[in-house]
């Protein structure tokens, strides 16, 4: 039988264009241009051009330049040819000299990730910078910073400054694009910064008075507006509160994962004045009030308000103290507070925790598009949630082996899961599942990076641990305290454990403990700190 081999070139133009386009921009432009001129011709096209990433990376924080061999070919060879079609650029700092002395006519955004502050912050303030060629072409911008536990919050405040200074003309943008650094800004007096071209802001600010100054009328012309607050505690005992309108507001989005007491005095009067809001999305994780938020809050005091909206996105978990209340609101009571909501797909999820005197209501939009989500307890309702990446565990009863089945299932690209349960147990042996002929599941977490422990029963230390009942991905950190861990290991011998501790990087946070001769050995990795 004669066999035919087709090659790449064979390919009609639209066939190898589809085939390009499941490639990186990089990667084509790296292995197709100069080849011949028919793939010049097609590498040449907008959609490899407009816009390029210039550096390699595993995930959103895992970022590293381009190989010497891959930058000579780049610089000296691909970006002269087509600089002008380049409209952005994404760029880390040790090659990013090198890549910005090529003539860039029509660039109008770009990118810097990976950056060290005090860097980012010469970039800006240094007269012989590079920036200064593209001061008045430069409409859209953003920076990610690392230095994560740096507490320098000046720097950050001060770089968020001499941005606009330098960019004179700037529409959009995103300071701290991946969320993932501590890269927020805050002021101790109203600020210096001004801007009659922004149309596009995301930051991540301290308190919520730095919300407000950016929201006092600096920033003019604004129509999208996404901020995190790390703190809805004012700095200042006394706070004033601006009432005049935002009318070219269309797009807001408000992230606060701390206790907020300003629901009703700050957030709410905020909403009053974007009366032409089109797109609204509220993030507010552990509100303290003297009843649930419901349905018929959020129609009565946000969407009553709000004429032209068409888009609410919502996750707010209220807080109660419990005092002898009668007649608590139970989950259905919650959910027909939202029978009006005929767009959404609401879910409530009501629980009462007596040894903490405290109730807790979650409601949330669904699809969930935030990327963590807390404090689920045994009555979690379930569903699919790609967009969570950080999970956390908590109730005043025991989960079982099922429980985690189901997060498993609902958080397929969870990296981080924390468990807060002193409860042991019940059924920890072996068993057969209802209509299915197999012992019990194996749980995998092919994306899980840390496992928070510190608060769990040992029954949930056994239970990520024993290879019998959880498949751990290799180099997985695990938080835990020493003893328990001691324990559920029999002093780290167990073979049962022994499989998944040799994936494990433990984390100690116990540097007075003397560890047997063979404790290390029975992990990936052990950081005593």
């Amino acid at each position: 039988m004669d066999y035919s081999s087709v090659q790449l070139n064979d390919l009609p133009d639209e066939i190898i264009f589809i085939i390009f386009k499941k490639l990186s921009e990089l990667d084509v432009l790296y292995s197709f241009i100069g080849v011949n001129k028919r793939f010049n011709k097609i590498v040449h096209d907008s959609t490899f051009t407009h816009s390029l990433t210039l550096f390699n990376y595993v995930s959103c924080d895992c970022i590293y330049p381009l190989s010497d061999l891959m930058l000579d070919r780049f610089c000296l060879q691909i970006l002269p040819k087509i600089g002008h079609k380049i409209k952005w650029l994404d760029l880390e700092p040790l090659s990013m000299k090198r890549i910005l002395s090529v003539n860039y006519p029509n660039l109008f955004g770009f990118g810097i990730y990976n950056i060290e502050k005090q860097s980012a912050l010469n970039l800006f303030t240094d007269k012989t910078s590079l920036m200064h060629q593209f001061k008045n072409d430069i409409l859209s911008f953003a920076i990610e910073t690392i230095n994560i536990q740096d507490t320098t919050i000046n720097l950050d405040t001060t770089m968020f400054t001499h941005i606009f200074n330098m960019f004179t003309n700037l529409k959009y943008l995103n300071f701290d694009p991946f969320f993932l650094c501590y890269q927020r800004i805050s002021f101790s007096s109203p600020p210096t910064v001004f801007s009659s071209t922004l149309l596009e802001l995301y930051v991540k600010v301290i308190c919520v008075e730095d919300c407000l100054y950016l929201l006092d009328g600096r920033f003019n012309q604004l129509r999208t507006f996404c901020v995190d607050i790390g703190l809805l505690f004012p700095s200042r005992s006394v706070l004033i509160i601006n009432k005049e309108k935002l009318p070219n507001l269309r797009c807001f989005s408000l992230t606060c994962v701390l206790s907020t007491e300003f629901y009703d005095t700050i957030i709410i009067p905020l909403l009053h004045r974007m009366s032409n809001l089109e797109q609204l999305s509220l993030y507010l994780l552990h509100v303290c009030r003297n009843r649930f938020i419901n349905g018929n809050d959020l129609k009565q005091n946000i969407i009553d308000y709000l004429p032209q909206l068409n888009q609410f996105r919502f996750s707010i978990r209220s807080t109660i103290l419990l005092k002898d209340q009668i007649d608590l609101p139970s989950n259905k009571d919650i959910q027909h507070t939202f029978k009006d909501f005929l767009n959404n797909e609401i879910i409530s999820c009501v629980n009462y925790f007596q040894e903490d005197n405290e109730g807790q209501c979650h409601i949330y939009s669904y699809p969930y598009t935030m990327r963590r989500y807390d404090n689920i307890a045994n009555n979690f309702p379930g569903g699919l949630f790609t967009c969570v990446c950080e999970v956390s565990l908590f109730d005043e009863h025991h989960f079982e082996h099922e429980f985690f089945i189901r997060i498993q299932k609902s958080f397929p690209f969870m990296e981080r899961l924390a468990i807060i349960n002193r409860k042991a147990q019940k059924h920890k042996q072996c068993k057969k599942f209802k209509n299915i002929n197999q012992d019990l599941f194996v749980i995998g977490y092919s994306h899980l990076k840390r496992l928070v422990l510190d608060e769990a029963h040992d029954d949930y230390v056994e239970q990520f641990l024993l290879y019998t009942k959880t498949c751990l991905p290799y180099g997985v950190y695990l938080h835990v305290d020493y003893e328990p861990l001691k324990r559920v290991t029999y002093n780290f011998k167990r073979k049962a454990t022994r499989i998944n501790c040799s994936k494990v990087r433990y984390i100690c946070s116990d540097t007075n403990l003397r560890f047997p001769k063979h404790f290390k050995d029975y992990f990936l990795n052990v950081d005593v700190s």
